[in-house]
This record gives C-alpha cells, structure tokens and sequence, in this order.
C-alpha cells in the first residue's frame, strides 16, 4: 500500500493545482498516470448545471464511440421466434424469453447491457428492482427496448455508451482504454462531449458543463477544460 501511495504521489505531481488542461492533454496525461499493471479504463466526469430530479432536465442518452470501447459488452436479449434468432446471429451472448426473464429475477445479472423486444417489456418491467439500480433496464430512449435487436446488439458490442446525469448532477462516461493512442481517446471523448451537448435541457439556465474531470482506474483526476469542442486533437498542448 504504502508503495502504491508513493506512485499515486509521484503521478500526481504532473498535474498542477488551479489549471484546467485541453483534451489532448488530459490524454496525454491519463496515459502517463495510469499506473494499474492491467489495462485501465479512461473515463470522464461532466458536473451538469441540471436539476435531475426535475423530468425536463435529465440527460440521459447514449453514443457510439467511433473507436470502441476497448471491452467486448455482453449483451443479454428478451426476445422470442424470428427476433430471438436475429439476436443470436448478431452475436448477443444470451437470448430468451420467459425463462431467462426468470433467471436474472433470481439475481442473474452477469452482462453489460439488455436489450428488449416491445411485447415482452410488460414482462421484463417487472425486472426494475433488479436491472434498474445497476443502468441495465431497457429503456426505448436508450435504444434497447426495439424490434430492430440485430442492430441494437452490433450497436452495443461496436462501442455504443450509455450515460445518465446522477441525483448529484455528474455524468459519467467511458472513452476507452489507456492503451489507445491519443488520437482515439480524444475522438471518443469528442463523440460523447458533442452528444451531451446535445442534450442540454432547454430548461437548464446558467452554465451546462461547470466542471469535468478525466482519470483512468485508480489514477488522479485531471481537471479538464470542457468549453474546447473544436479542433480537439491538433490542438497545441504546450
């Protein structure tokens, strides 16, 4: 431990107190600072300048990184006859319908995303208590309650991200993992900064974005300057 505390000094001393880094330097330094002996996970932080527990002010909604992930998502799908099919040779890793609604029931939660046909939603509803604390409720603003499920899988296990505003106004996503170049993370990190700029509440007043912060596992946080949209990775980081 005490040698771990020692590297999380030694890192954190790269990044300077009161100065909010560009994107590209925010990559560049979650790279130098992943100290994790496997591959970390980069992820990103937005504070919102929402009231979530206001209807018209939550963002929820999802994106396809244009590099992935970096995970292979295991995607589990309600679904009966031709869908069913279509989901297994889409690749979903489970498939079924009242049977396997039975299983995750009894605690089976061992995937990364669900996704649900139309006429089994009244079944799959009843699931909430158990998929709703964990985000895997399938949800038609998200994308997965559909009768397309073929797509819905290729979305998923291509790189598609789920984000939602918690009740302290933060937003978490993923951009990849430390092992990508620089380049990579920071198209990932623009295709899910422009899609929640999106989705910025008519309602919210006053500033959207009033704090972001990128890290990777068990690494600093680097305070990230979020009001740069443009020109992201051949920005100058001196």
């Amino acid at each position: 431990m005490a040698t771990r505390s020692k590297t999380y000094r030694k890192v954190s001393e790269k990044i300077h107190d009161g100065e909010l880094y560009a994107p590209l330097q925010a990559v560049r330094l979650a790279k130098e600072t992943a100290t994790t002996k496997f591959d970390s996970t980069v992820e990103v932080v937005f504070r919102l300048g929402v009231d979530p527990r206001k209807a018209d002010q939550m963002v929820r909604g999802t994106v396809n990184l244009p590099h992935g992930t970096g995970k292979t998502a295991r995607v589990l799908v309600f679904a009966v006859g031709d869908r069913a099919n279509q989901a297994i040779e889409a690749g979903a890793d489970e498939v079924g319908g009242d049977e396997l609604i039975e299983k995750v029931a009894a605690g089976y939660v061992d995937f990364d995303a669900a996704v649900a046909t139309p006429d089994l939603m009244g079944k799959v509803g009843r699931l909430g208590r158990v998929l709703g604390p964990r985000g895997l409720m399938p949800n038609p603003k998200t994308g997965t309650v559909t009768m397309d499920v073929a797509k819905a899988v290729s979305d998923i296990k291509g790189g598609r991200i789920e984000f939602r505003v918690d009740k302290h106004s933060n937003l978490h996503f993923i951009i990849g993992k430390a092992s990508f170049d620089e380049k990579q993370l920071v198209d990932n990190y623009a295709a899910a900064q422009e899609e929640i700029l999106r989705l910025k509440p008519t309602s919210s007043k006053g500033r959207y974005i009033t704090k972001a912060t990128m890290s990777t596992t068990m690494g600093p946080g680097i305070p990230l300057d979020a009001t740069k949209t443009r020109n992201l990775v051949s920005e100058d980081a001196s």
